[in-house]
């Protein structure tokens, strides 16, 4: 019970610093291009994890199938979904990509049962409903105006990209269960910084030290550290105990955070709107999560 708590925690945690992730990299942004900006994050994570990843090492040899298991995987999660969310942010504004993203644990819901991993519950499916419509009623006619004419091209990408975390979830769940979660995820970012490397030199032509601001570097380093190496550290473990509906579910809280920091790092205005949201988000992760029907169990055995 005691680790399923701290597995719940885990997860909303790592949505908050995901959101937070998003506010650094407004910071950062427009002194790189995303797919650098995503290489030099996930190089500065590795540099977190070198001092524990000896420790976090198997003790027994891995096969090389585990090995390229664990490097799909990482090249799955790590690149092509970052990319895929980048891109489809140069053809759609924030709310918009934000409504995509928020398919997350429905497309993970629908991996998991299409593939006998996970039961279709009704409670499940009303959790992912209720907090789905939350993200909808937050960013409301923002995320609904008229659209530019990539609009469907950017839809298209950031649905790609959230299809490729909900196969990660589903699929990936059993490594990390066998390997460790942080031992899984620092040896599957160590792969998607080998692959991003030859793509990087290209684009930049040629790999030398970029020249960021102060704040850029500020940025950068709480990207790869606290929004990088901590946050999929925590999304992972979660991930380990927890099924990948449920874990996934807590995602929907990552715009509503990016929302919030806005409001209170960049000077946004708080609207009703995101209140309303933000309840609605709430109420389905409770739902989604079995949370309210342990409550209602426990309330049942009191009486």
């Amino acid at each position: 019970m005691n680790r399923t708590v701290l597995a719940h925690a885990a997860a909303a945690a790592a949505a908050l610093f995901a959101g937070s992730a998003v506010v650094a990299t407004r910071f950062v942004i427009g002194e790189t291009d995303p797919l650098s900006l995503v290489f030099y994050r996930y190089v500065v994570a590795i540099v977190c994890f070198a001092a524990v990843l000896p420790m976090l090492w198997p003790k027994e040899r891995l096969a090389g199938s585990e090995y390229g298991k664990i490097a799909a995987f990482g090249i799955l999660f790590f690149v092509f979904f970052p990319w895929a969310f980048n891109a489809a942010l140069h053809f759609n504004p924030a709310a918009r990509g934000a409504v995509g993203l928020a398919t997350i644990p429905i497309q993970t819901l629908l991996v998991a049962a299409t593939f006998g991993r996970e039961s279709l519950t009704a409670t499940k499916m009303a959790g992912v409903a209720v907090a789905f419509c939350g993200i909808l009623v937050a960013f409301g006619a923002a995320a609904f105006g008229s659209g530019t004419p990539g609009s469907l091209k950017g839809d298209g990408l950031m649905l790609l990209g959230v299809l490729c975390a909900a196969i990660y979830s589903v699929f990936g769940r059993a490594t990390l269960m066998r390997h460790g979660a942080l031992f899984v995820t620092a040896l599957g970012m160590a792969f998607a910084v080998a692959a991003l490397l030859p793509v990087v030199a290209i684009v930049q032509g040629g790999l030398a030290l970029p020249s960021f601001s102060v704040n850029g570097w500020i940025a950068v380093v709480f990207l790869g550290s606290v929004a990088g190496a901590v946050q999929f550290s925590l999304f992972m473990w979660a991930l380990r105990w927890l099924p990948p509906t449920v874990t996934v579910l807590y995602l929907t809280l990552n715009p509503i955070a990016a929302m919030v920091l806005g409001i209170i790092v960049l000077g946004e205005h708080l609207t009703a709107e995101l209140v309303a949201g933000m309840a609605l988000v709430l109420i389905g992760i409770v739902v989604g999560s079995g949370a309210y029907a342990s409550l209602r169990k426990l309330r049942s055995r009191a009486m």
